[in-house]
């Protein structure tokens, strides 16, 4: 067997054992890179080693190292009160400013599955205690973290950014943003009917009423000088790397350390709660592609997919593979992965590069509400007990219908026309 079809085949492998039996992917591409470089590839230690995305380790360490110490000193808490507070007793909003907020979150840095896991206890509470769907909930939720998801300095935003450029290619980081932006605000909304937001407006006259409810449901938060602090260095980490355009995992940590020295005593339990996992997940798979580009694998299945003669349909057999796997698997590990597949399409001019990356982005995280992706999962857990079944079911059938759908809407919409 040659090395290109040893390494897909070890690829196919990590997928399945990790659904199966729950071992973290990255651990698993780390062993397979070692493995599949040394005995298949002929590579050194050395050589497989310097695929480790040491850039991208910064940012996932820095960026969640200083939301740990955000969420351990009630910041995030207080943006989540100061949120609900301002639907002053308008159900139908709630469901948005939960978007909002965890658009907000990825927006700035955080992982979306992380924002998930910060924002599904409040948002779950709030459905059962106003009667809201909570598979509305769930949706918007999972929506509004691919909302801000792409933005330039988000870890989506990031790993796809950092792909592209590390391929030679041009891509559009604001096009990725927005396109990620409108996509999953359209399908927000069309959930936000079908379920029955609508619906949800109080009478003029219980309008107090539900006012008090809400301010039960979300404990008040005020502000100290560690948060005020906190959002200080947030807004700085921002303007620093959106204008100056300074490293964003150099810059997080940085502010994540002054914190940490301001309150020593309050923050330091923040390192162990930097998300780990997500770190040995994302750092492993792109090692492991670094593996796949040293061999020529990568080169060997975009032949493959090229060979098909039809640059339209390849894209489209993309974004499904793409959508697919990522239904079953974490997005996180994938982008790194998928991405390198549509290079020969875009370096030969045959797609445009910004909408095969956008399509690409999409449909491979829209499908995360899946139950079987992190962020649904979270979400599920995060459910009544007695009605998890059922709302199992419906994240099941939701998740199946952006499979089938969602490739198939940034195809037509944004990889179609770019060829025109």
């Amino acid at each position: 067997m040659s090395p290109e079809l040893v390494s897909i085949v070890a690829l196919v492998a990590i997928f399945i054992v990790t659904g199966v039996f729950s071992v973290n992917m990255g651990a698993l591409a780390f062993a397979a890179a070692f493995l599949v470089g040394t005995l298949a590839g002929g590579m050194s230690s050395d050589d497989i080693l310097a695929g480790f995305p040491g850039d991208i380790f910064m940012v996932l360490v820095g960026v969640t190292y200083l939301f740990a110490i955000a969420r351990a000193n009630g910041t995030i808490d207080w943006l989540v009160y100061q949120s609900v507070r301002m639907v002053s007793g308008r159900l139908p909003l709630i469901p948005w400013v939960m978007l909002a907020v965890s658009g907000l979150l990825t927006a700035i840095g955080a992982v979306p599955p992380a924002a998930v896991a910060i924002i599904a206890p409040v948002a779950m509470g709030l459905a059962v205690k106003h009667g809201i769907s909570p598979l509305l909930m769930s949706l918007m939720v999972v929506h509004g973290t691919m909302v801000g998801g792409f933005s330039p300095i988000s870890v989506f935003g990031v790993i796809v950014n950092g792909v592209v450029r590390g391929s030679d290619l041009d891509g559009s980081p604001l096009f990725l943003f927005f396109g990620s932006m409108v996509v999953n605000l359209v399908f927000a909304f069309v959930a936000f009917v079908v379920l029955g937001g609508l619906r949800l407006s109080p009478a003029a006259d219980g309008v107090a009423e539900q006012e008090r409810a809400l301010g039960a449901a979300v404990a008040p938060v005020a502000l100290d000088r560690d948060r005020i602090l906190t959002l200080v260095g947030i807004g700085t980490m921002v303007v620093l790397t959106l204008f100056l355009e300074l490293d964003i995992g150099l810059v997080a940590i940085t502010v994540a350390v002054l914190l940490g020295l301001i309150s020593p005593r309050a923050h330091k339990d923040a390192v162990a709660h930097v998300t780990w996992p997500t770190v040995l997940l994302i750092c492993g798979v792109l090692t492991y592609v670094s593996v796949l580009q040293e061999i020529g694998t990568i080169d060997y299945v975009s032949q493959a997919v090229s060979s098909l003669g039809v640059p339209l349909l390849s894209a489209l057999l993309l974004c499904y593979i793409g959508a697919v796997v990522s239904a079953f698997a974490s997005s996180t590990g994938l982008l790194g992965a998928l991405i390198p597949l549509a290079v020969p399409l875009m370096a030969a001019g045959q797609v445009e590069v910004a909408s095969m990356v956008a399509a690409l982005a999409i449909a491979s995280t829209v499908v995360d509400i899946s139950p079987f992706s992190t962020s649904g999962a979270i979400m599920l857990a995060n459910s009544q007990e007695d009605d998890r079944d059922h709302v199992f079911r419906r994240l099941l059938v939701y998740g199946a219908t952006m499979v089938v759908v969602t490739p198939l809407v940034v195809w037509g919409a944004m990889i179609v026309p770019g060829l025109g």
